[in-house]
């Protein structure tokens, strides 16, 4: 066998999320989906109906049918092997809210499962549908929720938000969202023992030399950040972390809170700061609500949080369907420090460019590349000692995604998706993790943290729904319209200099009703 043949190792970045897991620090994500079965055929939808349209979408990926194979010692990085044994019944399961079935039972029947450890012996993923949602503001009666969970060594945000959309349908009838693949995923092959030996030693062997020339290649840039840093220029953002209840050790049990607004008002909030985006008003929102969750508690630090915003590395269009994870992360302050929210949104705005701007110089792709030079029992042991609480690095106060979604109405089994949310993992010293998953015209505010570094969860959200109203109601000086002209195409993305998106915009035109949301709060949802 050759390095030709069918055989799939884990890239250094998709295996780094292997060697970081313990009991405290999961590394799988999590989404929740909510359905209302009213459009399906006759109303309903069994559970036996969700497992056969699985089993008729388990060619979209192949990563539903392959497991890891790990070397000992991690002497190497794994392998995908196909699970010859493969139940797809063993991954997905089922249970009932007990009466009442409220929104607060919901959320802790969430953090429950979101706190247990996938099995690492089987293809990593699961699903685990949830009945009995009859009495949560916003949700249709008879409402049911599936509560996905897939390891982060498996995929990233932009191929998770693919991978559900080929398993969604665009119609009641049963229409694939997206076309589906013509041939099924093949089996990868596992080496044979002398050929994963000689790779492992090749990789130990020739990592150091191709770490070295990688390093110089990349020298310019590097030495051009670090003189914008010591310059004071945009990368100076990445350093004075203050010390905050959020940057301490997690445990194993985590807490799950959500709110859900209209995107439209979003928009209108982004026009209130010329050239704002999406993504800086979703971080104002975020920098309101901990001014007010730390006011309260009177733990407000003078100097602006920091937080980290994953970004998108995927250099081109159609890579989205790839497994595996291929993201970096971006480091801003959020400017909680200032009161005024139209000034703490032209603030990060002023952040957000300048940080990208310097990011173009060192880029995700560049750490990317870094990364894969180095041996898989190396990063291994630096990954575990890095993420043990006693050597954690305290790199931000709070991490917080914005990954768009469909904005199409998008059903399964008939029946209509009406809410979704998202759970990311937490770490030692970073254990707050919101993520802010959009869909169809709304957008989800979903929380994540643990139990005894934010125990008031529920008191967050509404510092979330108070910040969302401050922004909405504040009055700039003017209104910024932000013309474009008839001949002028569409805004691309912006990328950084190797190509890499920074950021993804959402849908002009979303479909949306008004509804009621849980919490009280009253925004738009299909």
């Amino acid at each position: 066998m050759t390095e030709q043949s069918n055989i799939n190792q884990l890239s250094a970045q998709d295996a780094q999320f292997l060697y970081i897991q313990s009991a405290t620090n999961l590394t799988h994500v999590m989404a929740v989906y909510i359905y209302d079965p009213s459009t399906a055929p006759g109303g309903k939808v069994r559970f036996k109906d969700i497992i056969e349209h699985m089993r008729k979408r388990m060619d979209v990926s192949p990563m539903f049918k392959r497991k890891l194979y790990r070397l000992p010692l991690d002497i190497d990085h794994p392998y995908w092997v196909e699970d010859e044994h493969f139940d797809l019944e063993a991954h997905i399961s089922h249970s009932r809210l007990p009466e009442p079935g409220d929104w607060r039972q919901f959320c802790i029947h969430v953090a429950r499962h979101h706190s247990k450890p996938l099995d690492m012996n089987r293809p990593l993923w699961d699903m685990y549908v949830v009945e009995g949602l009859d009495n949560i503001p916003g949700y249709a009666k008879g409402s049911y929720a599936i509560l996905t969970r897939i390891h982060h060594s498996t995929i990233d945000g932009v191929s998770g938000a693919h991978f559900f959309a080929a398993i969604s349908d665009k119609d009641p009838h049963g229409t694939p969202a997206i076309p589906l693949p013509k041939t099924k995923a093949s089996a990868n092959a596992l080496p044979t023992t002398a050929e994963i030996l000689n790779r492992a030693i090749n990789s130990t062997v020739t990592s150091p030399v191709k770490l070295t020339q990688a390093l110089m290649k990349f020298t310019p840039a590097l030495l051009s950040s670090a003189q914008k840093s010591l310059t004071g220029g945009a990368d100076k953002t990445e350093s004075g972390v203050p010390q905050t209840r959020f940057n301490a050790a997690v445990t194993p049990h985590k807490m799950f809170d959500a709110i859900t607004f209209d995107l439209e008002e979003l928009k209108q909030m982004r026009r209130k700061v010329q050239e704002a985006t999406i993504n800086d008003v979703v971080l104002a929102i975020c920098s309101g609500a901990l001014r007010h969750y730390l006011t309260k508690h009177k733990e407000l630090p003078d100097e602006p949080l920091v937080a980290v915003a994953p970004v998108n590395a995927r250099s081109r269009s159609g890579e989205e369907s790839n497994p595996g994870t291929n993201i970096s992360a971006m480091t801003i302050k959020i400017w909680s420090n200032i009161e005024d929210p139209i000034e703490r949104l032209e603030a990060i705005r002023d952040t957000t460019r300048e940080t990208k701007a310097a990011k173009s110089g060192l880029s995700a792709r560049i750490m990317t590349d870094l990364s894969k030079h180095i041996p898989g029992v190396t990063m291994a042991g630096v990954s575990r000692i890095l993420t043990d609480e006693r050597f954690a690095p305290k790199m931000s106060n709070l991490m917080v995604s914005n990954v768009p979604g469909p904005q199409i109405q998008l059903y399964m089994n008939g029946a209509k998706l009406t809410h979704q949310y998202g759970l990311a993992p937490l770490a030692h010293g970073m254990g707050l993790f919101i993520a802010t998953p959009s869909y169809n015209g709304t957008i989800s505010f979903s929380i994540i943290s643990d139990r005894k570094i934010m125990p008031d969860i529920e008191f967050f959200r509404e510092c979330l729904q108070k910040a969302f109203n401050e922004l909405r109601d504040a009055k700039p000086g003017k209104v910024v319209q932000q013309p474009r002209k008839a001949s002028e195409a569409p805004k691309k993305q912006p990328v950084s200099a190797d190509g890499s998106v920074m950021y993804r915009r959402v849908a002009k035109k979303p479909r949306a009703v008004v509804s009621k949301q849980p919490g009280g709060a009253r925004s738009k949802a299909s």
